[in-house]
């Protein structure tokens, strides 16, 4: 019985000591309790203002920093997919046999390109038709309105020749244009694929010659939930991730946003938009796309002020010189503040070094941080040493 007494003073004995050695503040609850006395160990003497907390009966020297306001940040991320921003299927208006191809798989086109020639031996038969029965509608008309000065032309012969020039007008006019539909060109600049037709092969009309798309960007495909619906709009920035490309990261913004929420999913269609330098995206590629949105504003503290205790998070408050704890609720922490709900308000300074002999009403002395007081440079260095 008296081993096991030995054993568990000597237990308390080490875990006392290790307390009193490791924890900074071991010392000044000794010293509030009386028992430094009791250890046999001196009290602590305060250091003085330069170098410690407090000077001996004084206020405890703290460093202190403002309470700003600040957003708190909503986000929303969504995966999305990609397709080019103009697709389309290229198709002959007319049928024929192609003679001519001015594309290889994967080539980049203008618009206006040509892509596809059909035979059209005929249709420039047909336009050289017209030129001849246009030239001689022409001098037909000429012929008749010499004469109709001289009264030797009725006016229903007037009419015929100039109907008859019209006529050949509008003959040259189709004849141009059937030529022109043997020939398939580009809609706008872009890439093909991969072609499925050669020189030889006979197509009809509305067959497929090519694909063109214009990847010089992508737009995506993806949703947001309701309760954001009233706060995208065309223009709203974003940032997209493709994941088949490991740590690429892309601003762009939203492009489109549907004016229906899907019923069943409870969800808005929105299209984003970002640029393709380098043409590394295709369409058919999945994003992850993050919004951010701005959200009520808060306090804003230093992460260094906001202590814990049993009853939650709290904070030392500068109030007429002395320190006020005030209790915090964190609603959002970020790497160099921490956005809180509570009694503060942008102009309120909370303590952020030497908070830990603090108590409810000490007085204060508010010093500028370690930091800022250390010589800026090798000069400020060499002065404070002949000093």
């Amino acid at each position: 019985m008296i081993r096991q007494l030995v054993l568990s003073a000597a237990i308390i004995a080490a875990t006392l000591g290790l307390w009193i050695v490791y924890v900074p503040s071991a010392l000044p609850v000794l010293d509030r309790i009386g028992a430094l006395g009791v250890l046999g160990i001196d009290p602590p003497v305060p250091e003085t203002a330069a170098g410690g907390r407090r000077n001996v009966g004084g206020p405890a020297t703290v460093v202190a920093a403002e309470v700003e306001a600040g957003k708190i940040r909503d986000r929303v991320i969504a995966i999305g997919d990609a397709k080019a921003l103009r697709t389309v299927t290229v198709r002959t208006k007319v049928a024929g046999q192609i003679v001519e191809l001015g594309i290889q798989d994967g080539d980049y086109v203008d618009a206006g390109d040509r892509l596809v020639r059909l035979d059209d031996e005929a249709e420039r038969i047909a336009v050289e038709r017209a030129r001849l029965v246009l030239e001689d509608a022409r001098d037909e008309a000429l012929r008749v309105k010499r004469l109709e000065t001289t009264g030797a032309v009725t006016e229903v012969r007037r009419r015929e020749a100039d109907l008859a020039l019209r006529t050949a007008e509008l003959e040259l006019r189709q004849a141009e244009f059937d030529l022109a539909e043997r020939i398939v060109r580009a809609p706008f600049a872009g890439s093909v694929g991969v072609l499925d037709i050669a020189v030889g092969d006979r197509v009809s009309g509305g067959d497929s010659v090519a694909t063109l798309t214009d990847n010089s960007q992508i737009l995506i495909d993806f949703r947001v939930p309701e309760r954001v619906v009233g706060q995208v709009s065309p223009g709203l920035a974003l940032i997209a991730r493709p994941l088949g490309l490991v740590d690429l990261e892309l601003a762009g913004e939203v492009h489109a946003v549907d004016n229906v929420v899907d019923s069943t999913s409870r969800t808005l269609r929105v299209q984003g938009r970002v640029e393709n330098a380098g043409d590394m995206l295709r369409g058919g590629m999945a994003f992850e796309v993050e919004l951010g949105f701005p959200g009520e504003t808060l306090p804003k503290v230093d992460p260094l002020a906001v202590q814990w205790s049993s009853e939650g998070a709290y904070v030392w408050v500068v109030r007429d010189g002395k320190a006020a704890r005030v209790a915090v609720t964190i609603r959002q922490r970020n790497a160099d503040a921490v956005l809180v709900e509570s009694e503060l308000v942008p102009g309120d300074r909370v303590v952020t070094e030497g908070v830990q002999a603090l108590r409810e009403g000490t007085e204060l002395r508010i010093v500028e941080p370690q930091a800022r007081m250390r010589p800026a440079g090798p000069g400020a260095l060499e002065g404070a040493r002949d000093a």
